[in-house]
């Protein structure tokens, strides 16, 4: 026999001689646990692959550097960029053609909607690979943000987050059902 084996064995009988004689309870009249009845879940009237894609291209502004929604108080927008509202979640539109990036965002700003999220990371790039040296994706997307009836309020994103190349974007909080 093994040391480890012999304290093994004076344990238990030890454990035997304090708890002293047990008697098992009868096997009639227990009842299984019944398994937990699954979570109903939402119906939706909409498929969440198909999202109705509403923005438009046109009347973008090259200068637009902020956004605040009709009705909101300036201190809204002085929160979002002082970092109120943590990052929620973030999406990249690097290397995507304008119709790709679109559909893209419309879809993650549904998602995040969906989900509670308050403030996200639309990052988009400077357009310095651009023939015009102008973004394209940059114009474009603050363009759609302020389009997005999910979105009140935008402006461009601290340093460490990247700067002219991103956005911050404050959404709505869906009522809750």
């Amino acid at each position: 026999m093994n040391p480890g084996e012999d304290e093994e064995t004076d344990d238990a009988a030890l454990f035997r001689a304090v708890v002293g004689p047990v008697k098992p309870l009868p096997a009639s009249g227990r009842i299984a646990p019944a398994p937990a009845a699954p979570k109903p879940r939402r119906r939706t009237t909409q498929k969440s692959s198909a999202v109705a894609d509403t923005l438009s291209d046109f009347g973008a502004d090259s200068n637009a550097t902020e956004y605040l929604a009709n009705g909101l108080s300036r201190q809204t927008l002085r929160k979002l960029r002082r970092n109120f509202w943590p990052v929620a979640d973030r999406i990249d539109l690097h290397g995507l053609n304008s119709d790709d990036a679109r559909r893209l965002l419309q879809h993650f700003l549904l998602q995040a909607a969906r989900h509670g999220m308050r403030c996200v990371l639309v990052i988009h790039g400077k357009g310095m690979n651009s023939p015009d040296a102008q973004g394209k994706l940059r114009v474009l997307s603050r363009h759609w943000l302020t389009q997005h009836p999910q979105v009140l309020a935008w402006c461009e994103a601290p340093l460490q987050l990247g700067g002219s190349g991103a956005v911050l974007a404050l959404l709505k909080i869906p009522e809750k059902i």
